[in-house]
């Protein structure tokens, strides 16, 4: 089952790319006493990824976080260098760039896709989502190949 509004987020870790290389995050932590919108794309340079889902939260970064957001993270299953490198790509420094590698995080909430079929794997569904300080207040789920709920314009206008 997917993780609903209400829920606390689940123990797990993703990946940035550090000072000194990739590291760990330890989800528990990164969330408490935050309030935190974390996108998740389901491949970083892929097309609808690249051309209109990050580079939007890289626009409204500043608008978002107007409205009391902390952190904004964008995390897709790819490694952290494709993440470290996507996020240069599109000029996204003040997002926080979360590497899933092996889908662990994304799978542990059940938001994976299996898009095997296309030779990608599994993945993550495309979302949004308000966490304040661990707990879930807001998802905007999309269905599988769609780009609507979870775009940086719609989720400012329900921020």
């Amino acid at each position: 089952m997917a993780i609903q509004v209400g829920d606390m987020l689940p123990h797990g870790q993703f990946q940035v790319m550090g000072q000194e290389g990739p590291e760990n995050v330890d989800v528990t932590e990164f969330f408490s006493g935050k309030r935190v919108l974390m996108f998740a794309v389901p491949g970083a340079f892929t097309p609808t990824c690249s051309a209109s889902h990050l580079p939007g939260y890289v626009v409204h970064y500043e608008a978002i976080k107007e409205k009391g957001i902390d952190e904004i993270v964008c995390l897709s299953v790819n490694d952290v260098f494709v993440m470290n490198a996507w996020g240069k790509a599109n000029n996204a420094e003040y997002l926080v760039m979360a590497a899933d590698g092996l889908a662990e995080l994304t799978c542990s909430m059940g938001l994976e896709l299996d898009i095997s079929s296309a030779k990608m794997g599994i993945r993550s569904r495309r979302y949004a989502m308000l966490v304040d300080n661990g707990i879930v207040q807001q998802l905007w789920l999309d269905e599988p190949g769609e780009y609507k709920v979870s775009s940086a314009e719609y989720v400012l206008s329900q921020l």
